[in-house]
């Protein structure tokens, strides 16, 4: 299967693929196939106030949203997927993969995967919300890259839409290198349709992907797209882009995610603090020296003089 043609998908990054940025590169780039969202979880007893906005911003009518939740037991699990359901959403995906200490630690994202009797009351739960569906992002465990094995009897009789891999164990975080041959390992014995994510940061990549597992049922990028926003739709017309096409359209990008913050938040600090993020991974596009004048930037004026430079 070609690139274009198959699923892509957004991955959920905190800080990043926040309602703004997706709606707004739905708009520049045209939409990719779904867009994940960032992980909602319990604060204070119930869902964070601040993720269930996320999920209901009017600001997701161009493009379709996948709500991910986080949890650490049954209880947690029932108070997310409730509020869900009562905001009206019928497809949620399952944080098994997070791999930030505080909430491994914790027992949530990877660190489910060691808790197989919540795994397997998450499956009869799935089992009788017939009016939902669900699919999973995982890693192949914490430490070791064979914990999967331990828990795939329990993945495979889950009601499962797709099963999203990530290769590296938690303990990376997103360092080292993907391993191939546990995903290859994974997807030989996941019986739902599997979905690759981690390091797909060019066509070339995607490509890649693609020609080594025949029947993949799709791809979901993450920092891939915040380093080339223009990637799924380069992905999608079969060519590279020109420098020249991707700076007018991260520009555009750029616009509409700062109109936004500029008129919904109070003062510059607040601003800067939001719009900022965006270049995290834009040094390579718009050159050491401008990024370096945006980070520095301590006022919404020095901000956009900063921008302005940028093409």
């Amino acid at each position: 299967m070609s690139t274009h043609e198959m699923n892509v998908y957004v991955a959920p990054l905190q800080g990043f693929t926040e309602a703004p940025f997706r709606h707004c590169h739905a708009s520049v780039y045209g939409a990719a196939d779904r867009y994940y969202t960032p992980f909602l979880r319990i604060e204070h007893g119930e869902p964070r106030h601040r993720d269930m906005r996320d999920v209901t911003s009017q600001l997701n009518d161009n493009h379709d949203v996948v709500p991910q939740i986080i949890f650490r037991d049954i209880d947690e699990f029932d108070l997310l997927i409730g509020a869900l359901k009562e905001a009206g959403c019928r497809r949620v995906d399952l944080n098994m993969g997070c791999p930030f200490p505080p909430q491994v630690n914790k027992g949530r994202g990877a660190g489910v995967l060691r808790n197989k009797a919540l795994l397997e009351k998450v499956a009869e739960r799935i089992d009788a919300e017939r009016d939902m569906t669900f699919s999973v992002k995982m890693r192949p465990g914490i430490s070791a890259y064979d914990e999967w094995r331990d828990i795939v009897d329990i993945i495979n009789a889950m009601r499962l839409e797709h099963v999203t891999v990530h290769p590296r164990v938690a303990a990376l975080r997103y360092g080292g290198s993907v391993d191939m041959d546990a995903f290859a390992a994974m997807f030989s014995q996941l019986q739902h349709r599997v979905v690759y994510n981690g390091d797909i940061m060019s066509r070339d990549d995607a490509a890649r992907i693609a020609d080594s597992f025949p029947g993949l049922d799709g791809i979901m990028i993450g920092r891939g797209v915040l380093a080339c926003p223009s990637l799924i739709a380069e992905m999608r017309e079969g060519r590279d882009w020109s420098s020249e096409e991707r700076v007018d359209h991260l520009l555009q990008l750029h616009a509409g995610i700062f109109q936004h913050y500029s008129t919904t938040l109070c003062g510059d600090a607040q601003v800067l603090s939001k719009i900022k993020p965006f270049w995290e991974y834009l040094e390579w596009e718009i050159g050491h020296k401008t990024a370096k004048m945006i980070k520095k930037a301590t006022s919404i004026e020095k901000y956009e003089k900063a921008v302005a430079s940028i093409g």
